[in-house]
């Protein structure tokens, strides 16, 4: 009689998974109360476990289905909601009808962008990720806000700049741009001594000042996606900017896929 498979999920990483998607939920509930550095902090927070559970769980071999999904929905909270809530309640609640327009084209934003990434696993270039990934563009938004509150600059006074930086980065989540995934960093060889006293130097910068230092990198990292693409193009078409040709491709390989498949299944078959 064949063993019967246990039913269940795996602890760690969705222990992982939902400590990320409690820190988006504090985030939320502190913005509403006011308290804006500690829900810009608690974003941070949160990818630091987004980072975790999915190594995690390759390293323990307890990837799954379930696993995969619950992540997406965590996500969706922690870098799509909670991002969106902080700057509005912070800087965009005088803009009226603009400031919640900008505050759900961010929220949309990473809605699509978790859903094409989702439809592209296994197919997409490890080395790159076609829009902005989510988690980075939590971190400008909320890189801002933790900056604003350093230098103690009243949100409603600067609300233009965050209604534009937060509908931008929702966008770029949607666009074509490439921005480099940093899959392709080997973290098991061995490295240089002198990149452990740059790493020791990194830490030292962020400790001095992390919100402006952090917001400034991811800032950058924004601006490298577009910089990156008109790079590697000689002409720039829509396609490069926005569209749906990725997807065609990807709809593309999936049927080269099965129709590969089906064709191997009929040589297997006995004639």
């Amino acid at each position: 009689m064949p063993e019967q498979r246990r039913r269940g999920i795996y602890l760690l990483p969705n222990l992982l998974t939902t400590a990320g998607l409690f820190s988006g939920f504090f985030a939320i509930v502190s913005s509403m109360n006011g308290r804006f550095e500690a829900a810009a902090v608690a974003i941070f927070v949160a990818m630091i476990f987004d980072g975790l559970d999915g190594r995690v769980a390759r390293m323990t071999n307890t990837q799954s289905a379930f696993g995969a999904e619950y992540d997406s929905m965590a996500d969706m909270v922690s870098f799509g909601v909670a991002p969106a809530l902080v700057a509005y309640n912070w800087g965009l609640t005088d803009l009226g009808k603009i400031g919640w327009l900008a505050a759900f084209i961010y929220v949309s934003g990473a809605a699509l962008r978790l859903a094409r990434f989702n439809t592209q696993i296994g197919i997409a270039d490890s080395r790159y990720f076609q829009g902005l990934a989510s988690p980075a563009a939590a971190a400008l938004v909320a890189g801002l806000v933790w900056v604003g509150v350093e230098y103690q600059i009243d949100g409603s006074t600067v609300g233009i700049v965050v209604a534009l930086l937060t509908g931008v980065a929702g966008l770029l989540m949607v666009s074509n741009f490439k921005y480099n995934s940093f899959k392709e960093l080997n973290l098991h060889g061995k490295v240089p001594f002198v990149a452990l006293l740059i790493i020791m130097l990194i830490f030292v910068v962020v400790a001095t000042e992390p919100a402006l230092v952090l917001f400034i990198s991811f800032a950058l990292y924004a601006l490298a996606g577009p910089i990156n693409t008109f790079r590697s193009v000689d002409k720039v078409r829509l396609e490069d900017v926005v569209g749906d040709s990725p997807e065609e491709d990807a709809d593309f390989v999936r049927e080269d896929i099965k129709a590969k498949t089906k064709e191997s299944t009929k040589e297997e078959e006995p004639k």
